[in-house]
């Protein structure tokens, strides 16, 4: 007969292993979400850089394409509207509006061949054409990141200990308009 000492003994080694899957779960999702924090960071640090980039490039074309005033105006806005938004979503809708105002700023740099042959005006645009890059290994890394977080957070059973300590799921980085999944079209 099983004495009463080996039963407790057996239900003790099973809580055990709960707690320790719960504390093994909880804590991947934990590094889970701080991995898909660090991803965002990443955007975030490629995006201002970008930001960056933009005065300068507009200051450029300024001195060229003085009556092009209105394009000019809406590279700035755009960027402006990119630097504030908060979002994931509100961030990839104006970095998309800023990618339109930036081909416009290249279709009118095509009618200045001066501006075109203009060493600031080539290595900022070189400076973009990295950046532009950057972003979009970095969405991409952010993207592959939301990705396996919210699979960890919906599949049994650590969706249970993800609904416990609020584990929500996250925004992807996309581009929301079909006209804008084509890159900016840059040529000098």
């Amino acid at each position: 007969m099983i004495g009463i000492g080996f039963i407790a003994l057996v239900f003790v080694g099973l809580v055990v292993v709960v707690l320790a899957w719960v504390a093994g779960a909880y804590n991947g999702l934990v590094r889970l979400r701080n991995q898909l924090e660090n991803a965002w960071a990443q955007i975030d640090v490629q995006l201002k850089r970008r930001h960056d980039l933009i005065p300068n490039l507009v200051e450029t074309v300024k001195g060229y394409a003085t009556h092009e005033r209105e394009t000019l105006e809406k590279v700035i806005q755009a960027r402006n509207m990119a630097v504030s938004a908060k979002t994931v979503g509100d961030r990839a809708e104006a970095e998309n509006v800023l990618t339109g105002a930036l081909k416009s700023l290249f279709a009118v740099a095509e009618a200045y061949p001066d501006l075109k042959a203009n060493s600031e005006f080539m290595r900022l645009q070189e400076e973009l054409t990295s950046t532009e890059n950057k972003v979009a290994f970095a969405r991409q890394f952010y993207n592959d990141t939301v990705m396996t977080y919210n699979t960890h957070i919906e599949v049994f059973p650590t969706n249970f200990i993800a609904t416990m300590f609020n584990f929500g799921r996250r925004e992807f980085f996309e581009v929301k308009a079909e006209d804008e999944r084509d890159a900016p079209a840059v040529k000098f």
